[in-house]
């Protein structure tokens, strides 16, 4: 697939050189990740104020000390994350399938044979870059991940290339309806990412999540009922380094009557999301400020 934008010249030794790290060995790449997470968690302590402030309110029964502790070990997942997204630059689809175990791809299979497309609901958990790279590799129908691109011309021509690489699409945001019209009827998984904070413009849904009031886009319960897509929730778990799980769990079957104003879908999400992180706190992304809008 083309990459969407080009970019300066100058970009070009910056590009060789992440290219150039790809292709070392995990091995290498994880004693990488070590000095960036020292250097994260130690030395420039990047968005430490915010990290610890989402982790407190989030586990108000925790001590310090063990926020304190999520909070490096949180950081030392995000410098993996990292290291395993750049390798996407030369990761082979099978080794792909290798690293990323889908449990029950039929929850989405039995939809697809019936010819039919389904949401998929995911979130800044685990590895979020190598959900809809692997999906693509293990599903049989088509993987597309709603996106926001970039203002970056440089990362947003490389981060296209390498989530794409195994075969998936991907779709701006502001072009979802007009690419679902266009491709309506065809089998098919179409990711998005819900957990994102959700601003007073987008009228969104409030709940309770994490012991905090959270808005999240209602897409999922606005797009089910008009195009019958099934919903599914897709959980994905680190089960040791460079090695991840992924569950799926179908939230809605694309038919049911919804009640109106009650965001089923979205609340169950919800719900699904923060049992995910309750189990594993330190694979979520805290460096997001989640919680700046209010009611």
């Amino acid at each position: 697939m083309s990459s969407p934008r080009k970019y300066p010249w100058f970009y070009r030794p910056l590009e060789w050189l992440l290219l150039g790290l790809a292709h070392l060995p995990f091995s290498v790449l994880y004693l990488l990740a070590d000095g960036i997470y020292l250097l994260l968690a130690y030395v420039i302590r990047y968005r430490e104020r915010v990290v610890l402030e989402n982790l407190r309110n989030s586990f108000p029964e925790k001590a310090e000390a063990e926020i304190r502790q999520i909070a490096r070990k949180f950081y030392r997942h995000f410098a993996e994350v990292m290291v395993e997204t750049l390798k996407l630059a030369v990761l082979t689809p099978a080794e792909l399938k290798r690293r990323v175990l889908f449990r029950n791809p039929e929850v989405m299979e039995r939809w697809f044979a019936q010819g039919r497309a389904v949401l998929g609901l995911s979130s800044h958990a685990g590895n979020w870059e190598w959900v809809l790279t692997s999906g693509a590799a293990w599903l049989s129908a088509q993987a597309d991940g709603v996106y926001k691109p970039l203002s970056n011309p440089f990362f947003e021509d490389f981060m296209y290339r390498l989530r794409t690489r195994t075969g998936a699409g991907l779709i701006p945001m502001r072009e979802t309806l007009r690419n679902l019209l266009r491709h309506r009827g065809q089998p098919r998984v179409v990711s998005l990412l819900s957990d994102q904070a959700a601003g007073p413009e987008d009228q969104p849904y409030w709940t309770n999540f994490l012991h905090q009031d959270s808005g999240f886009y209602t897409s999922a319960d606005r797009l089910a009922p008009q195009f019958h897509f099934p919903v599914i929730y897709v959980s994905i778990r680190r089960q040791r380094r460079g090695y991840y799980e992924i569950v799926l769990t179908e939230l809605y079957n694309g038919d049911a009557p919804l009640e109106p104003g009650k965001f089923a879908i979205t609340e169950s999400f919800v719900r699904h999301l923060e049992h995910d992180i309750r189990l594993f706190p330190s694979d979520y992304l805290w460096t997001h400020r989640r919680w700046k809008h209010k009611r």
